[in-house]
């Protein structure tokens, strides 16, 4: 079968251009538009349809070699009001951040949450990121979060664009899954939490309180939320006090430390096991 012929050829087209420029935080705040690359994300996308500002897939991308190979997906993105436009090989390059394309690029909705939507949910298992600065990283807890069961995740004003495009990408398509609530101060994002009954934990290395002993102790039961700061210097002085208590992750070999997506991982599984089976919940970091 012969492969329809492209839309777009030139990388100087408008279109492309405006794409492209999505690449910049400045630009993606000024559109409230983000790239989603990747037959994975676009699935997502096509998913999320009644988003805070309408579909969330607006415009798709795709090589003709692409459409071809997923076609039923093309067909649900037609089907949820998403424009298509065909692009050469060269031209989803231009537009992509990867290094290897796969031929499919969706520029999407803003899909972030109020702050207050998020407590009136009254939320039991919540991931505040605080400081958190490499969107890799960030990516990477909001999937743990929605692994894990979370409610929703908050990224403070201190912390990475939610919608670079290395976030979108490392969070899998969690990014779509579960409520976030973007740019809330900590002193707000703290305090939100704890009014409606939300214990706030802050996860650092040198923590006063063990994670093993505040599971067997039962402290772990209740709405919880984790605070992650920063992947070099931790949390500061004064966002570790706002919370409820400290919390470190118990190494018992002979490393110096754990990333800060593995930390978040641990803490949120243990939350996760604590909430969902507490009469059994003993340690999950011993042997």
């Amino acid at each position: 079968m012969t492969s329809p012929p492209a839309d777009l050829t030139s990388l100087r087209s408008a279109r492309v251009t405006a794409a492209r420029k999505l690449a910049k935080r400045s630009f993606r705040a000024k559109e409230r538009r983000f790239l989603a690359e990747g037959p994975q994300a676009v699935r997502e996308a096509v998913a999320h349809q009644g988003g805070p500002e309408g579909r969330t897939l607006v415009e798709l991308y795709v090589t003709p070699e692409a459409e071809e190979r997923h076609a039923e997906l093309i067909a649900a993105a037609r089907a949820a009001g998403a424009s298509l436009l065909r692009a050469t090989p060269q031209v989803i390059a231009e537009m992509s951040d990867t290094v290897t394309p796969q031929g499919l690029i969706g520029v999407c909705r803003f899909l972030d949450t109020p702050f207050e939507q998020v407590l009136a949910a009254r939320p039991r298992l919540v991931a505040v990121l605080a400081h958190v600065r490499d969107p890799g990283n960030a990516g990477t807890v909001l999937r743990c979060a929605d692994a894990a069961g979370a409610d929703a995740v908050v990224l403070t004003d201190a912390s990475v664009d939610l919608y670079n495009p290395k976030a979108v990408r490392a969070s899998a398509g969690s990014l779509f899954h579960l409520p976030v609530a973007v740019g809330v101060p900590v002193e707000t994002a703290v305090a939100g939490l704890r009014a409606q009954g939300v214990r706030v934990l802050a996860a650092d290395g040198a923590g006063e309180h063990d994670l093993d002993a505040e599971l067997d102790e039962g402290q772990m039961l209740g709405p919880t939320a984790w605070v992650f700061g920063n992947e070099a210097w931790g949390l500061p002085e004064e966002t570790r006090a706002l919370t409820d208590a400290v919390v470190r992750v118990p190494i018992h070999g002979r490393a110096e430390s754990l990333n800060l997506a593995t930390a978040a991982a641990v803490c949120l599984y243990a939350s996760a096991r604590a909430q969902r089976s507490p009469a059994g919940c003993r340690s999950v970091t011993s042997s």
